[in-house]
């Protein structure tokens, strides 16, 4: 996957999510083996610990229903600040803390691409798009508005750092939805954002849809970040996590996502998100992110040839 170090980031952000709990994920992480299976899997791993906010300002937005905004901001701007950095030395690894948290993690990622002259793209595996702007949210979590915010949608100038490098909507894919809102769908249609729902994955599978967006990934040569929020899978199978939603990912196709990702070759970051340790089971939840990481960073059960995006023509 990367001859570079893998730098974890713990980002133990709960501001943006409907209830407490959020910020333990990074200790969660770390606690199920996520450090030591990069290890075993022969990376060079550099831990460097906690983000912390930067200071808070006084923001207010006429949108009563939004929570905690100063707080989502400053966390904003110091993980974008911190995604920068060690998108220069590594492969970034976030550890959160809630989906807020890739308000930062990709602006600051699109930022590093852009400098480097590289199309920026975003695999989004959620049960929900993000794609709330601050007038839209009716619920007032803002882990619902970050991919509206990095996409460069209206109404964030003035509350959320100004956007060095917004990421083209057609550059993001989103696997696993089937939770959207009224506002979300109608924003979703007009950027052409690629949207795969859960019906889509159970009338295709992954493998075709997944391996669409990797051709184009690969054809531009692009940097490829990715977003796991614990949602995207069944709750049977991920109980940790507030915002539960049946139908979600089974245990195989997750993993047969994070196989084919690995194949590819293109991975050059990844949040890990919406963990709640306070919901888990025994730590069930954050063992099994820990195992599908594992998979994306390149374990097998057997060696198999692996198959390469790279300069792979299109079919059809």
């Amino acid at each position: 996957m990367t001859s570079k170090p893998c730098i974890v980031l713990g980002v133990p952000v709960q501001e943006g999510a409907g209830r407490l709990g959020c910020d333990m994920g990074p200790s969660a992480f770390r606690t199920a083996g996520l450090l030591t299976e990069l290890q075993n899997l022969g990376y060079v791993v550099e831990d460097r610990g906690n983000i912390v906010p930067k200071p808070l300002r006084d923001l207010q937005h006429p949108n009563t229903a939004i929570k905690a905004l100063s707080e989502t901001v400053a966390w904003t701007e110091a993980i974008a600040e911190a995604a920068y950095q060690a998108s220069g030395d590594g492969m970034p690894i976030f550890i959160g803390g809630d989906h807020s948290l890739s308000a930062g993690s990709m602006t600051g990622l699109a930022r590093r691409a852009a400098e480097e002259d590289r199309e920026f793209f975003v695999l989004w595996l959620d049960s929900h798009p993000d794609f709330h702007t601050l007038g839209t949210t009716t619920s007032g979590n803002l882990h619902g508005v970050p991919m509206a915010y990095a996409t460069g949608l209206d109404g964030f100038a003035g509350y959320f750092p100004t956007l060095a490098a917004p990421i083209k909507p057609q550059n993001v894919c989103m696997m696993g939805i089937r939770s959207v809102d009224p506002a979300e769908r109608s924003a979703l249609q007009s950027a052409g954002v690629t949207v795969h729902d859960m019906r889509s994955i159970d009338e295709n599978g992954v493998v075709s849809l997944l391996d669409a967006f990797l051709q184009r990934v690969a054809a531009a040569d692009g940097i490829l970040h990715v977003s796991l929020d614990v949602d995207f899978l069944d709750p049977v199978i991920a109980p940790g996590v507030g915002t539960t939603v049946p139908g979600g990912a089974t245990f195989r196709e997750a993993h047969l996502v994070m196989e084919i990702l690995h194949d590819s070759d293109l991975v050059g970051s990844l949040d890990l998100v919406e963990l709640n340790p306070f919901l888990d089971e025994r730590g069930r939840t954050a063992l099994l992110m820990v195992d599908l990481v594992a998979s994306l960073m390149g374990r097998r059960v057997l060696d198999r040839p692996t198959q390469s995006y790279r300069y792979t023509p299109k079919i059809g």
